[in-house]
């Protein structure tokens, strides 16, 4: 029982999970809605497979064996220390439990899916009780110290507390808040020309330049059409992204191309040799987060960028944007605002967003709200922390695909993510010789060649937070997010005026 045995059997579940996220791919993409049904069964019974594996008494005894085995290198025990600490957690779960989770989340997504084409919360609602209830379940069976939530949220972002997020969120309403303020008694600039009609075809042809600069590889990956852009791998060599494309906002594509591109780039870069091993997987959701992020709002919201992509975007449409400058343009991205939809909020007030997704998370899962209050709770704080009022149940409670799936406990991990790309942005500038320059000439792959280097080829190698030290020589910091926000709006709005 050595390291191949360990590595052979490790690669054999990655097949198995693999084929069910390409069953999940295709659920979301292309597949027959009469299919859903066996697809949900599908699914259950490939997750209670996977489980099995991974929980057998053998795999256990070649844990062990491993686990106090002075030959392995650091990177084979790196591999083996982070699958026993897996190992421990999975053995908790019944095979029955897991198969009922799978299950339930296939039918929760598809009464989602269902429900917001509706507009009717009340076809959702029944599914996602069921579903909130199993999450407080696994919240048990995983155990915590503290608060339940930090169950779910260590599962996304190993090692952060519901403390932590929530002193995050207090620096957000300290500084973020009055700053956003400052901007909304500032004069408006304007975007009107990006809700211009704007070919379905012709942006799909310019998103597909827009990923190939940055150096999305279309021979290990490709796009395709959903109704909530997301990315999703089987392996480095095939990492498929998905777009949304609305003929009367051009930014709809442009932002969920760039974004899902950001992680796209992460998954092309991981060590393709350690497939199936915790070093061949991403770090955590918000270091995933921070690479969509950096290529989205440190890049693509960036004056350079568009110093050089404004002419093409203007070689698709010409008479859209005749009048417009890449100034204007620039300008007219960064509009800060208040609205309802998350995905397409500026990258300002995207932080309430969250933060209203984050304290409603935690009275779900503290058991002191219910389901069927939920519209009623999200509308009002909207109205509190962005001062508008939810129209209905589509730019409302059920905007977001992310609860159907199950995944509470991710929200957190978009501002995370956002702060930790500001900081790594901060540190490319200072590493990178006249890398605003090689933006401004759409060089991007100096850049992309940084982030393969920092964050890509490590794996699990390092949790979030040594990653985050190793690279910038300090913990995650607000102060890069508050420091770029405030240098860049206050050029934008002539704050210092």
């Amino acid at each position: 029982m050595g390291y191949n045995d360990f590595k052979t059997r490790l690669q054999k579940i990655a097949d198995i999970g693999f084929a069910s996220a390409i069953l999940s791919w295709d659920q979301e993409t292309y597949m027959p809605q009469k299919g859903a049904d066996f697809r949900a069964r599908q699914l259950s019974t490939l997750a209670g497979v996977s489980h099995k594996m991974y929980t057998d008494e053998g795999f256990g005894k070649i844990l062990a064996v491993l686990k106090n085995d002075a030959s392995l290198t650091q990177k084979e025990t790196k591999n083996v220390s982070l699958t026993l600490e897996d190992y421990e957690k999975q053995k908790r779960y019944s095979t029955e439990f897991v198969e009922e989770m799978s299950r339930t989340v296939s039918e929760c997504f598809m009464a989602w899916q269902a429900a917001k084409e509706k507009n009717d919360f009340s076809v959702y609602a029944p599914k996602l009780e069921k579903l909130v209830a199993l999450k407080r379940k696994e919240c048990e069976i995983l155990g915590y110290k503290g608060h339940p939530y930090n169950a779910l949220l260590d599962q996304y972002e190993k090692g952060t507390t519901t403390a932590e997020v929530e002193q995050l969120f207090e620096e957000v309403k300290k500084e973020l808040v009055p700053f956003v303020k400052k901007i909304a008694a500032a004069q408006q600039v304007d975007d009107g020309f990006f809700y211009k009609h704007y070919d379905k075809q012709k942006q799909w042809e310019l998103g597909i330049e827009l990923l190939k600069q940055m150096g999305y590889d279309f021979e290990a990956g490709r796009q395709d059409i959903s109704s909530h852009p997301f990315t999703i791998h089987f392996n480095a060599q095939d990492v498929r992204v998905t777009t949304r494309i609305n003929e009367n906002d051009l930014s709809e594509m442009i932002w969920s191309c760039i974004h899902e591109g950001g992680h796209g780039l992460y998954e092309q870069g991981l060590p393709a040799e350690q497939y199936g091993l915790p070093l061949g997987e991403t770090v955590s959701l918000g270091i995933h987060e921070s690479q969509s992020r950096l290529w989205e709002n440190n890049v693509g919201r960036s004056l350079n960028y568009w110093k050089k992509n404004f002419s093409l975007v203007q070689q698709y449409f010409p008479e859209q944007l005749k009048d417009v400058s890449a100034e204007d343009f620039y300008k007219g991205m960064n509009k800060v605002a208040p609205s309802f939809i998350r995905t397409s909020a500026d990258e300002l007030t995207y932080h309430f967003h969250v933060l209203i997704r984050f304290e409603i998370e935690k009275l779900l899962i503290e058991g002191k709200v219910n389901v069927n209050d939920l519209p009623e709770l999200w509308n009002s704080k909207y109205k509190e922390y962005l001062d508008i009022t939810v129209p209905d149940f589509s730019k409302g409670i059920l905007q977001d695909i992310h609860w159907s799936h199950g995944s509470f406990g991710y929200f957190p991990t978009y501002s995370i993510g956002s702060f930790y790309a500001a900081q790594f942005f901060a540190q490319a500038q200072k590493e990178i010789t006249g890398l605003d320059t090689q933006i401004s000439e759409g060089e991007l792959l100096p850049l992309l060649n940084w982030l393969r280097d920092k964050v890509h080829q490590h794996g699990k190698m390092y949790t979030a937070a040594e990653l985050c030290e190793k690279i910038t020589g300090e913990k995650l910091n607000f102060r890069y997010f508050m420091n770029y926000a405030t240098r860049k709006y206050a050029g934008i709005y002539h704050l210092s005026e």
